[in-house]
């Protein structure tokens, strides 16, 4: 019985923490921390459509050969929700990131990205970047 607390236990922990790609906020999110947290342009794509792609496939194209691995210094990056707006079939939320450098220095970008609802579900479809 201790064997099987010990299986469950962190599953049900992992799906408690975990998103819900079945909603357009949950698939923003995920995109999110693959492309700005992670870095891994190759998952953010996985969540995305249209000009959003295209977007992504370029940056792909742009990094080539510049691997980001696990010696790869990287900043922490931190984010949070501004604004929503939500329908049935589109929704639009704008984030305010704060990415901070191993050197201390930081600053902040705020991502407007735009998802809708394709057959295969909630996808990305664009996101722009500012200051």
């Amino acid at each position: 019985m201790k064997f099987v607390g010990l299986i469950v236990l962190p599953l049900l922990l992992f799906v408690a923490c975990g998103r819900d790609l079945n909603t357009a906020q949950g698939v923003v999110e995920e995109f999110v921390d693959q492309h700005y947290v992670h870095f891994d342009l190759h998952k953010a794509r996985l969540y995305t459509v249209s000009v959003a792609l295209a977007k992504i496939n370029e940056e792909i194209r742009l990094t080539a050969g510049h691997p980001i691995d696990a010696a790869t210094q990287k900043p922490r990056v931190n984010y949070s929700l501004i604004e929503k707006k939500e329908s049935a079939n589109r929704s639009t939320y704008l984030y305010e990131g704060r990415i901070q450098s191993d050197d201390g220095t930081a600053f902040t970008r705020k991502w407007l990205i735009t998802a809708r609802l394709e057959n295969n579900g909630w996808r990305v479809s664009n996101f722009t970047e500012s200051d």
